[in-house]
């Protein structure tokens, strides 16, 4: 069991630690957001001599992404192989305490956006009142009509810069103020040589009231290499969004991608597991060395989600997860194209994930046992789904309340969009959206049976909203001409409009619109018939003919 030590800092050696960074605060802090007034009354309870709470260091050599730039002050590098004290806790007592030292201006953005500056050279010492009265003697500007010293000079000059400037009453006070500032015991713990988890897990603790920090700032922390420019939230930035630079993934609307699934993808390539205390335990070394190619992986999946399963943005994914397995896949491929055989297993894995829900409760055990699928895919051989096959039937459908946050509803939406459906209008394809596909309501999803319509022919909710029920539109059809008309009648206006009304619908799976019961607007008969429909289509999917 390992014992923080308790150590006393003078407030020159704390500064000077700084300085040369011995000192530094890693990026899972939160930003300096301390403004002078709280920084005035920090150092009128040193004056004096208060408690001001303790500082907490983690002693380690381990080398995190940490801020270089402390207001207008550009840290110098720690030597190679030296130990460096990361702020735990008292980052903002410790930064408004090196402002005022060192005289910094800030700049700081409001909370309306608006830019300013705070000039820490302004915080001055009141020389009218008696050191040991209880009124503040630290002021945030200097007073119009008393005598005073700024702390930034009181902490940077001596004696024979105020001689001339001061009286003898006011030199005596001076020399008190300067005495209790840079004469003050700092109260630091030091936890020496902790394991990065545990410095986090103490982070949290005393600083977020309990909010565990993310395991990927923590990874954002551990993976920092300045030596080989490696700074993994950049790096996760490049690859969601490059402005253009290079290929991202924004470029093909798969933006939407959280930062774990790509953990994840890491963990996976490297040691088959993906669980939080797998990825943590991860080398740096083989972390960084294995980004790129970990990145072209997740590309290459991508690019075969959108091209073969035909899946247009990550929106519609049913799990983020599912690009972990996907992208241990095509690594593994080193670039080549997956066979016929591949392909079709990847999509029926991608189907059987969906509609079985795989991922909805105990994600990170199913992600490692579904990468021996994919070993078994790699040798173009079908994975096992022994007792857990899918057996669907119409009726299945029929219940199913449609949610777009639903990993089977997705399933099913997939299915849809894999026939690049058309417009009713007859205007080419619809084009689909991340931004339009995040709820229910949103301006993709349409009832091709309204709700409104069939609320008032009886119908109940369940049923009214069943998946089979939904159809992918364009917003400007799903609002301004469909509205909650009868399907009978709005489709009358597309059949003026588009002379190829029978082939659009077909990439709907309505095959028939009048078989379908679309024209005497008979629900039931629509719901059995295209139900029908896409148990066959799903059905392909899940028990291809390899």
């Amino acid at each position: 069991m390992l014992q923080p030590e308790n150590q006393t800092k003078k407030y020159e050696r704390l500064f000077l630690d700084i300085d040369a960074a011995t000192i530094k605060i890693p990026n899972f802090q939160r930003k300096f957001v301390w403004g002078k007034q709280q920084t005035a009354k920090l150092i009128d309870s040193i004056i004096k001599g208060f408690p001001i709470g303790t500082f907490i260091f983690w002693k380690t050599k381990e080398e995190l992404r940490h801020y270089r730039n402390i207001g207008n002050v550009e840290l110098p590098k720690t030597p190679k192989g030296e130990s460096v004290l990361y702020v735990l806790d008292g980052q903002q007592r410790i930064t408004s305490l090196y402002a005022a030292r060192k005289g910094l201006i800030y700049a700081k953005e409001g909370e309306s956006g608006e830019r300013g500056e705070i000039d820490y050279k302004d915080i001055s010492i009141s020389l009218a009142p008696d050191p040991d009265a209880d009124e503040e003697v630290v002021l945030t500007e200097p007073p119009e009509n008393d005598s005073y010293i700024s702390v930034h000079e009181l902490l940077k000059g001596d004696f024979t810069d105020w001689m001339e400037e001061y009286s003898k009453e006011e030199l005596k006070k001076i020399e008190v103020y300067k005495k209790r500032l840079t004469g003050y015991d700092f109260s630091t713990i030091v936890m020496p040589e902790y394991p990065l988890d545990i410095a986090c897990e103490v982070f949290t603790r005393i600083n977020t009231g309990g909010t565990e920090l993310t395991l990927f700032e923590i990874m954002v922390a551990k993976t920092y290499d300045q030596k080989k420019k490696f700074d993994l939230a950049e790096r996760y930035e490049w690859l969601i969004d490059n402005k253009g630079a290079e290929k991202d993934l924004e470029d093909v609307s798969y933006d939407t991608i959280p930062p774990v699934p790509v953990l994840q993808c890491v963990s996976a390539h490297l040691s088959k597991q993906v669980r939080r205390k797998d990825i943590l335990k991860l080398d740096k070394t083989k972390f960084i060395k294995s980004w790129d190619a970990v990145k072209d992986g997740i590309f290459d999946a991508v690019d075969f989600m959108r091209k073969y399963l035909h899946v247009p943005v990550s929106a519609l994914l049913p799990y983020n997860a599912i690009l972990v397995p996907f992208s241990y896949f095509f690594i593994r491929m080193k670039g080549q194209r997956p066979s016929t055989i591949q392909r079709k297993l990847l999509e029926q894995y991608f189907f059987w994930a969906a509609l079985s829900e795989r991922f909805s409760s105990g994600a990170e055990g199913k992600i490692a046992l579904d990468m021996k699928r994919m070993d078994k895919i790699l040798k173009e051989k079908a994975p096992n789904y022994r007792g857990e096959e899918i057996d669907l039937d119409v009726q299945d459908l029929k219940e199913q309340w449609f949610s777009a946050g639903n990993a089977f509803c997705k399933g099913i939406i997939c299915l849809y969009a894999s026939y690049k459906p058309l417009s009713f209008d007859g205007e080419g394809q619809v084009e689909l959206g991340n931004a339009w596909l995040k709820r229910a309501n949103s301006k993709n999803y349409h009832h091709f049976f309204p709700k409104s319509y069939l609320w008032k022919k009886g119908y109940d909710d369940w049923y009214a909203n069943s998946i089979i029920n939904i159809t992918l539109v364009d917003d400007y059809l799903n609002k301004r001409t469909i509205g909650s008309k009868a399907p009978g009648e709005y489709m009358k206006s597309f059949e003026r409009t588009n002379n190829q009304l029978s082939k659009t619908m077909k990439t709907h799976l309505i095959d028939n619109l009048n078989t379908f019961g679309v024209w005497n607007n008979d629900y039931d008969t629509f719901i059995e018939k295209r139900g029908k429909r896409i148990l066959e289509e799903a059905n392909k999917r899940l028990y291809p003919d390899l």
